[in-house]
């Protein structure tokens, strides 16, 4: 090895190597940072066509909202919440997680736009957190539905 290139990889002397691969390491973990924070920031739209990320994307939301979902009706079941104000609340939950999963604006669908679309699976659920919801008269079980509506984000597609 030519003593240039024995000098550069071994440092100048009385400098140990060391110091050469934790300069390399430190600035390959400030670049990694870098990285992971602009892909974090990232709005959901451009997350669903990054094949790499994708997975993890949609693994992430389904963890969020699924918590989500818990602490409302862990909060309806403590009687910290209404039937109505539960029912609002996973109706809410679930048209975000469908807009945030799919890229469909589903805040602001018509239940009968929802099961005619993409969104057909969701609108079973949806439909009885409206009646529990809207009708007061309603004898919707509002913790099973919490349930129902964490079941069907965890299993989204």
């Amino acid at each position: 090895m030519p003593d240039d290139l024995l000098e550069f990889v071994s440092g100048p002397p009385g400098y140990s190597a060391v110091w050469l691969w934790l300069g390399l390491a430190l600035i390959l973990a400030v670049i990694i940072w870098y990285a992971a924070v602009f892909v974090a920031t990232l709005p959901s739209h451009r997350l669903r066509t990054i094949p790499a990320v994708r997975n993890l994307h949609a693994r992430v939301l389904r963890h969020r909202f699924t918590r989500t979902v818990r602490r409302i009706t862990d909060s309806h079941r403590r009687g910290e919440l209404s039937d109505t104000a539960a029912g609002a609340a996973l109706a809410r939950t679930l048209r975000s997680f469908l807009h945030q999963a799919t890229g469909r604006r589903a805040q602001y669908m018509q239940l009968r736009t929802v099961a005619d679309g993409e969104l057909a699976a969701a609108a079973p659920v949806l439909s009885a957190l409206g009646d529990a919801q809207f009708n007061r008269a309603s004898a919707t079980d509002v913790d099973q539905l919490g349930e129902q509506t964490e079941e069907l984000i965890r299993s989204w597609p």
